[in-house]
């Protein structure tokens, strides 16, 4: 496969990476969550379960680096994707400054540690071994036999009881050596990447980091947990956040896909802006729909992003899609559309620019007298009608109180007497004669007596 490669001014963000390998079910993910102090990577008694390199940025007494989970080394994957996984775990132990080899106590030394070990013998001065789910106090005899890996001395810890948490940072700062020893940049904008099985979501953050940063395959649901991949362009930092492929809700057969769906959501609300990617060769779906109701709740920018336009330009014409979109994802009638392809890398430097242009959108602050008279404008063109008989509703004047999103707050004589509809049309109104033309906002009704009102 051939990744549109991205051009000078875009490339990966470099911190000391510090990578946990070893093979499955040894607690890897619960290890990265341990010592993040946050859950990160999915952890389930699943094997397999990552299969993507997942990363976190880790400070421990000011030094700063970037812990990275790999997929179980030896796995027979489920989906036909061993090779897909093991390359990761290849690729993620090339670019790490340290190799956390994890093996568990009550196993013993299995045959596929031997493997991991051998996998690991080039790498021999940067490898620290771990042994996990060391309990109990009187379970420390056990991990001598490890020593026979050839790692020396091994280091106990129980992920799951933050046992040892403390002198396993002190001792990876200690062989990190010369880390970074300030916060690397705050992303620019962080972006996440959402949409339905096989949108080529995966394929565009490849493409823009320009390294097989996260598996591309045809099966559905290869990305699993939600991948954070910082890239630079221009000299700035950009958060990309790869979500797994959603289904319909009642197609959520097992709790890894629940668990993927969940950090799905948690991105949108994460991100600065959203970038929700429809196949083109295929029609809106009951996912796409409930993905843009996410996206409206949460008053996240966002950009719909046509991907496999290569492939699907014949179905709706160019000119006619904006109208079917329309139509069809009504709640984001606000959002710009993009047509791309990830695959052949058209366009997607492009996305970036735009979510930067809609993030500055969003945190942006008018004046009150901007605002009244865009008020003043909207309630010339429409007034709000009486509601079942009751007297009509009257709005004394409003006030923005917050960014991202927008949120303005409107003083009127009864809240409960303004319809939905009504506030659609305020909302429409704004975008038309305020500088949020592209963005949501959000209007809040506060109860307030005429006399009140300056």
């Amino acid at each position: 496969m051939t990744l549109g490669c991205p051009s000078g001014n875009v490339s990966i963000m470099a911190l000391p990476i510090v990578a946990i390998v070893g093979r499955p079910n040894v607690g890897k993910s619960s290890l990265l969550n341990c010592l993040v102090r946050r859950m990160v990577s999915i952890v389930e008694p699943t094997a397999g379960v990552t299969r993507d390199r997942v990363s976190a940025l880790c400070e421990v007494d000011g030094v700063y680096f970037e812990l990275l989970d790999t997929g179980g080394y030896g796995l027979d994957d489920c989906d036909g994707l061993t090779k897909e996984v093991e390359r990761q775990i290849v690729l993620g132990i090339a670019q790490a400054s340290l190799l956390l080899f994890v093996v568990d106590v009550r196993d013993g030394i299995a045959p596929l540690d031997s493997r991991v070990a051998t996998l690991l013998r080039r790498h021999s001065d940067h490898v620290q071994l771990v042994v996990n789910k060391v309990d109990e106090p009187h379970m420390e005899s056990l991990a001598g036999e490890f020593i026979r890996l050839g790692y020396g001395e091994p280091m106990c810890i129980s992920a799951r009881h933050n046992l040892g948490r403390r002198e396993l940072l002190e001792r990876i700062v200690e062989l990190v050596g010369d880390a970074e020893e300030k916060p690397p940049s705050e992303p620019i904008v962080k972006l996440a990447v959402v949409g339905k099985r096989n949108t080529g979501k995966s394929t565009f953050i490849n493409a823009l980091a320009g390294e097989p940063r996260v598996i591309v395959s045809e099966v559905p649901g290869t990305t699993r947990d939600a991948v954070d991949v910082r890239i630079e362009k221009d000299g700035n930092a950009v958060l990309l956040i790869d979500t797994a492929g959603v289904r319909k809700r009642v197609k959520l057969g097992d709790s890894i896909e629940f668990y993927g769906y969940t950090r799905a959501t948690r991105a949108i609300r994460r991100a600065d802006v959203v970038l929700l990617f429809i196949d083109a060769t295929e029609s809106i779906s009951v996912v796409d729909k409930r993905l843009a109701e996410t996206i409206s709740q949460e008053y996240k920018p966002c950009i719909i992003v046509i991907n496999k336009w290569d492939l699907g330009a014949g179905r709706v014409p160019t000119g006619e899609f904006g109208d079917y979109l329309t139509k069809t994802l009504p709640l984001l009638t606000f959002a710009p559309v993009a047509f791309i392809s990830a695959l052949e890398g058209r366009n997607l430097e492009g996305l970036i620019d735009l979510s930067r242009s809609l993030q500055k959108q969003s945190q942006q602050r008018v004046t009150t007298s901007q605002l009244n008279n865009a008020l003043a404008a909207g309630l010339a063109i429409r007034a709000p009608s009486p509601k079942h008989g009751a007297r009509a509703p009257k709005i004394y004047y409003a006030t923005q109180v917050a960014v991202a999103p927008p949120t303005i707050v409107l003083f009127i004589n009864n809240p409960g007497l303004i319809t939905k509809q009504y506030e659609r049309f305020l909302v429409n109104r704004f975008r038309e004669l305020l500088p949020f033309e592209e963005i949501p906002i959000r209007l809040m009704f506060r109860a307030s007596r005429g006399k009140d009102a300056p």
